[in-house]
């Protein structure tokens, strides 16, 4: 019998988010419904609800979340009722050429729950990366539930859904940082500063932090940076430059996604060393690079879906290493708000005031 629950929903490109009831079918195959505990408030909410994403609305908002397993339906195995999981937005597919090769975490066919939730009057939701949390319940493909420990703060682990997991896999999946290496990250907003957290727990031996706000440096230094730059003042390229002896980092990794941060990642990184874009450009960006450049300094020029995760492997090691006081998610929480307050947390995400606002449900 479906259900009756609070959800947040954009219903026209930039209007006030609003609180309303949504409607939560029963899981259907492969489907669970989820009691939501925690939702992170991230900046992909927010470019749905502008329009950034594409123009499916009424958006049901929210992907970033905890919570509990509530009921599953037909041919659901992996889960149970009562299980505490997070949320993922890339259920792989196990079939497509890369799950064949043996690659999952670059599933090519991931899948979402085949029902929709909607509003009373039977209007269906989009829900924000197939998840839809900013709700009391949610419906998702079982495969986007990964279980972890039930002793893990659900606000903290929750983070892990999106941007935290998404600056973490930049920095060990995919630019590969190992024991002794420099590493640069351009941009420390929460994806950037999970990067440079991700980095003190690979091992680099020197952290780099670059940004334009002296709070945002702050935080960084909080997750492991051992040195700052403030690109207000300096030029990033050349303080990268002189605090690894002349020569450029191993890794640089660009949380912003602008040509111009872009182009100062390519440059800061030592010859045969690598580039990581997390940051999510426009579609209107172009960049402009001397071919000669590319091939003359060698190296690779990477970009990180999803922090190249796996969230099966990934979710319940990261929350192992936060339980044994080794990874600082709660570092990320700078708040904790209702259900009927993000629309303001938007705000205080677009004045840089706060690392994530979570959602407690």
């Amino acid at each position: 019998m479906s259900q009756q629950v609070q959800g947040v929903i954009s219903r026209a490109k930039g209007a006030p988010v609003e609180l309303t009831t949504i409607v939560v079918p029963d899981p259907g195959p492969g489907e669970a419904v989820v009691r939501v505990l925690a939702c992170g408030v991230c900046h992909t909410d927010l470019h749905y609800r502008e329009g950034g994403i594409n123009d499916e609305y009424p958006f049901l908002l929210g992907h970033e979340a905890a919570g509990i397993v509530e009921s599953v339906g037909p041919n659901v195995t992996e889960i149970v009722p009562g299980d505490h999981v997070v949320l993922n937005w890339r259920a792989v597919c196990g079939h497509c050429r890369a799950c064949r090769r043996g690659r999952p975490q670059y599933c090519f066919d991931t899948h979402n729950a085949e029902q929709s939730m909607t509003l009373e009057d039977g209007t269906e939701l989009t829900p924000a990366l197939g998840i839809g949390a900013f709700a009391e319940k949610t419906l998702v493909a079982a495969g986007q539930c990964t279980k972890v420990d039930p002793t893990a703060s659900p606000a903290a682990a929750g983070l892990l859904g999106c941007g935290i997991m998404a600056g973490i896999g930049a920095a060990i999946n995919t630019g590969g940082v190992t024991r002794g290496d420099s590493v640069a990250v351009i941009g420390c907003g929460g994806v950037g500063n999970a990067a440079v957290a991700g980095a003190r727990l690979a091992g680099a031996n020197r952290i780099i932090a670059v940004d334009l706000e002296e709070r945002k440096l702050e935080w960084a230094r909080g997750f492991g940076a051992t040195h700052t730059v403030d690109a207000r003042v300096s030029d990033p390229v050349e303080a990268i430059r002189d605090l690894t002896d002349g020569f450029g980092a191993d890794v640089v990794i660009d949380a912003v996604g602008l040509p111009k941060t872009y182009e100062q990642a390519f440059y800061a990184r030592d010859l045969a060393g690598t580039v990581v874009l997390v940051g999510v450009p426009t579609p209107e960006m172009r960049l402009e690079l001397p071919l000669l450049d590319v091939f003359g300094r060698g190296g690779a020029l990477k970009s990180s879906w999803y922090g190249d995760c796996l969230p099966s492997r990934d979710f319940p090691m990261l929350i192992d290493l936060y339980t044994q006081g080794r990874l600082d998610l709660d570092g990320f929480v700078t708040e904790t708000i209702g259900i009927g307050d993000v629309e303001e947390a938007f705000g205080r995400m677009e004045r840089g005031e706060v690392l994530r606002s979570v959602v407690l449900l």
